[in-house]
């Protein structure tokens, strides 16, 4: 599909959608559940979906840690194996889910996000300060680079919450310095992925870059709340969008038969 063709209509819709989810994403995660459906609903086809919004996701990651970067909340020099093992198991991903189905991923992946969300829920103490980590260095980076990477270049729903809670329970940062590291790791995946989808010539990149602009505005917006309201809106937000993330899968899963089941 040619973007050329796309209403001027349709194209701000997904400008405006690709700014929301991007302010969501830098905060809490979980900015495909709107960027993937408006992509859908624009007629492209599935393939073309996941390119496109990796492409616009990288926009948004790339904002929202360029912005923590600067404002030094991360340190790059500190990062660079978390960031080696996330793009070499986003890599990993991307490659195996050309593959094999991620039927069981789906499945489990609700189960999941409905744990972050109430862990986060009914534990209020979780990442208001800094703790003693339980893993660093290589071991640290095989798994919350490392698995949390290769799972975001496999399915993807949900990495950013992945890694924030990696940061917070296994490197012990407190919720807002997990989010901005979380942002890094996300992006470097992101990126990652969006090299073997370019390869593959399923990108549009006429709709994608606009996307890309809108993530890119949303993003700062988010990061700048991340650091200046921290856990108070970083925990709403998390349990929110675990919540919705899990509605979604589910019924993308199950709908179909729940509803033919009540007889509609």
């Amino acid at each position: 599909m040619d973007w050329f063709v796309v209403t001027p209509g349709l194209v701000v819709i997904l400008f405006f959608v690709a700014v929301l989810a991007a302010f969501i994403d830098s905060i809490a995660g979980g900015g495909g559940l709107l960027t993937v459906p408006a992509l859908l609903a624009a007629g492209l086809s599935p393939a073309q979906v996941l390119a496109t919004n990796k492409l616009q996701s990288v926009g948004g990651s790339f904002s929202a840690s360029l912005y923590f970067v600067r404002r030094k909340a991360v340190d790059l020099r500190r990062q660079w194996l978390n960031i080696l093992l996330t793009f070499i198991g986003a890599v990993a991903g991307t490659i195996t889910i050309q593959h094999l189905k991620a039927d069981i991923l789906r499945q489990v992946l609700p189960l999941l996000l409905i744990g972050i969300g109430l862990w986060f829920l009914f534990m209020p103490k979780l990442g208001e300060v800094d703790k003693v980590a339980r893993l660093e260095g290589l071991a640290y980076a095989c798994v919350g680079g490392g698995c949390v990477g290769f799972y975001d270049g496999f399915f993807g729903p949900g990495a950013g919450s992945f890694y924030a809670l990696g940061f917070v329970t296994l490197a012990g940062f407190n919720l807002a310095k997990a989010t901005a590291h979380a942002k890094v790791l996300n992006f470097t995946s992101n990126f990652a992925s969006l090299l073997f989808f370019m390869v593959g010539g399923k990108v549009v990149w006429g709709l994608g870059a606009i996307m890309l602009i809108g993530a890119v505005c949303g993003a700062r917006l988010g990061a700048r709340l991340v650091l200046s309201r921290g856990q108070k809106l970083i925990r709403p937000m998390v349990v929110v969008v675990s919540m919705v993330m899990s509605a979604k899968l589910l019924w993308d899963s199950h709908g179909a038969a729940l509803m033919q089941s009540i007889g509609f």
